[in-house]
């Protein structure tokens, strides 16, 4: 017989190899994943913040050392190369680093289709070439023509990726556009297309705007993840570029979202209620009601038995809300 090695659990090693930063708290070291976000929320900004942090070993937005630094190759789909190179200067500028010796080397190609074998082969001829420690791609929607919500076909797409990973050891950061409005969901289930996007990254940095207010939230498969890192687009001079702030910008009085709305409703009911009660109480749309039930359920917050919806356990809620007609919609005050 030809058995598979065994070990017991307890005999198994109880320390192993601590996560390897490319940079600390945001990337791992070669590293595969997303940065995400919907459109207009800074994530080219931060995608050359990120080329200029580890071509130069400058912190990258100012605070997140650099553990490894190198040539970064950058193909930008969407920008002119006169707006990449002025926004790669601006960073520069913002990190205190001479731009003219920044080793980001930018792929001038009109275009570069991941899904043939053609432009693949290029790309990874070029990466044989130039060795850089850092791919980015940015974005995806500009790199392809297959169905992003078929599996079969983008996972084949972030295969090729992996491999280029492997095969010269080097992180990529692939640039992709969350859903439109999808505040209401976990920020990897935002992004568009198939899960396997989601579930390809080692590492992964959304982007959100609410509002005015900007933030960062960071995932990764082997580390902690952080949330809610306010940031702030600013100029000083010549240097334009994603700062941290110390504290989140104070948000408009803003109206909850359909997610918010069902939670809150549901949370003052004390029994099950069915769709059409459910759909005047919280002033919505059937559809985006069901929408929002079917990501709550998803979630495990609701549950659904022959009487109708309600919630599964406690979930902290905001102050109750007037449902529509009474008055101008402000939150009630709690009861005595």
């Amino acid at each position: 017989m030809n058995l598979l090695p065994v070990q017991r659990a307890s005999q198994l090693a109880s320390t192993g190899p601590q996560t390897q930063w490319l940079i600390e708290e945001l990337w791992s070291e070669q590293a595969v994943g997303i940065l995400g976000g919907e459109p207009k929320c800074c994530k080219s900004f931060l995608a050359l913040d990120v080329a200029v942090s580890v071509a130069s070993g400058a912190a990258c937005l100012r605070q997140f050392p650099v553990r490894r630094s190198g040539p970064v190759l950058l193909f930008p789909a969407e920008d002119s190369l006169a707006v990449v190179r002025q926004r790669l200067e601006g960073i520069a500028a913002a990190a205190q680093v001479p731009f003219a010796s920044l080793p980001v080397q930018v792929i001038t190609a009109p275009s570069l289709r991941l899904d043939t074998p053609t432009d693949r082969l290029r790309l990874s001829d070029t990466v044989q070439q130039l060795r850089p420690i850092l791919l980015i791609l940015d974005p995806l929607i500009r790199l392809h023509r297959v169905d992003e919500n078929d599996a079969t076909q983008i996972a084949a797409l972030l295969s090729y990726l992996r491999e280029l990973q492997r095969q010269f050891q080097l992180a990529v950061l692939l640039v992709h556009h969350a859903r439109k409005d999808s505040h209401s969901s976990r920020p990897g289930q935002a992004l568009r297309g198939s899960s396997e996007l989601h579930g390809w990254g080692d590492s992964n940095l959304y982007m959100r705007r609410k509002g005015s207010a900007l933030t960062l939230s960071t995932e990764h498969r082997a580390a902690p993840s952080k949330d809610h890192i306010p940031l702030q687009l600013t100029q000083a001079g010549p240097a334009l570029a994603l700062t941290v702030l110390e504290r989140p910008l104070t948000e408009p009085n803003l109206p909850p979202t359909p997610i918010e709305r069902v939670r809150q409703t549901l949370a003052q009911l004390q029994e099950p209620a069915p769709l059409q009660q459910l759909r005047k109480l919280c002033g919505m749309r059937t559809t985006d009601l069901c929408s929002a039930l079917a990501e709550l359920s998803a979630n495990g917050e609701v549950v659904r038995d022959a009487k109708g919806y309600q919630l599964k356990a406690p979930f902290p809620v905001s102050d109750p809300i007037d449902p529509p007609g009474n008055g101008n919609g402000k939150r009630s005050p709690p009861p005595l």
